[in-house]
């Protein structure tokens, strides 16, 4: 099974922004070590707990702290972007680590109303230009502009020699139907998906167009894991993640918290009602646990690889976590 990991970067409390990107640099130095194949860090805007706005300066960090390990964005939001800077801005990514840089596109807001007005101004009418966009970004990538084309005289320069590999991410059925149709490989989000994934991901299979980048649909799940050596302390490193999710969902933003933080604010019969929910999106387990339940979304979902992502208080944690996934989840 191919491995690779989504990094959220969050910020657990009583730490620093400065430490939570820290920690998604060790995150991605570690997981080189371990084999897992790529890194991906997301995009979010005055989201309260989350430290990552600008993943292209993160991946040049990162890339320059790691010598083979796939990176990319997951995902740079298009709506809020010209593609002709999305373009410029990978391709310098590409020219800098050849042959290791991704590039996923994501059509969400990635934070508030109000940040997204101060980003893009006009959101929802990007939104709908989307498929122009990704059309337009791909040209540049390719540097295949037809030549009646006014963008046809001028390049997204630095032109690398192994151009960013694109991807569309996503949890729709629309998200699905563009990657098919511009044969772009596609990543689902199970984490955060209450949609059928196996059906849309199965139909982006079956309708994609081939082309000269890329001959047979491929596609990535992204799944949110908590691994430990026993089952009792995944379900306890996994309570903090619970309660964070729903502070945030009630507009009550802050850091990750701690174990002790999540006892005090969950009574033991709450406890268990909402790691018992949690398992219906979530996988928590010990190592053999985790495979298992790996191995079966990954042939649910027909998935070339699956891509993980795991938030927890302690980022030493964190990185046990991916340890133990990467040691008993055969990676290659």
């Amino acid at each position: 099974m191919k491995l690779s990991i989504l990094d959220q970067s969050p910020i657990s409390s009583g730490k620093s922004a400065q430490e939570a990107l820290q920690a998604s640099m060790e995150l991605a130095r570690e997981g080189e070590k371990l084999g897992y194949k790529r890194y991906w860090i997301a995009e979010h805007h005055n989201f309260s707990g989350l430290s990552c706005s600008a993943p292209e300066v993160m991946l040049s960090y990162i890339g320059a702290n790691t010598k083979k390990i796939r990176l990319g964005a997951g995902a740079v939001l298009l709506p809020h972007y010209k593609p002709y800077r999305v373009a410029e801005t990978y391709n310098m990514l590409a020219t800098l680590f050849p042959g290791r840089i991704d590039l996923g596109i994501g059509r969400a807001p990635g934070g508030s109303a109000e940040a997204s007005i101060a980003l893009s101004e006009n959101f929802l009418e990007n939104v709908r230009k989307v498929p122009q966009s990704i059309k337009q970004l791909l040209h540049f990538l390719r540097n295949d502009f037809p030549k009646d084309d006014m963008f046809s005289k001028i390049q997204a320069a630095p032109v690398p020699e192994i151009s960013p590999v694109p991807w569309i991410l996503g949890t729709s059925q629309k998200s699905a139907d563009l990657a098919a149709e511009f044969g772009i490989a596609y990543a689902f989000g199970h984490f955060m998906s209450d949609k059928p994934g196996s059906e849309i991901v199965r139909s982006y299979q079956k309708v994609f167009q081939p082309n000269s980048s890329l001959k047979t649909a491929k596609t990535i799940v992204a799944v949110s894991v908590i691994c430990a050596e026993t089952t009792e302390r995944a379900e306890e490193l996994a309570l903090p993640g619970i309660l964070w999710r729903k502070q945030n969902a009630s507009g009550e933003g802050r850091g990750v918290p701690t174990i002790e933080e999540a006892h005090q604010c969950f009574s033991i019969e709450e406890r268990e009602q909402f790691i018992h929910e949690a398992k219906r999106k979530m996988i928590i387990g010990n190592p053999q646990e985790v495979k298992r339940e790996l191995y079966r979304l990954q042939e649910m979902y027909q998935a070339d690889e699956m891509m993980i992502v795991t938030i927890t208080h302690s980022y030493d944690d964190r990185l046990k976590s991916y340890e133990l996934v990467g040691e008993h989840v055969r990676s290659i």
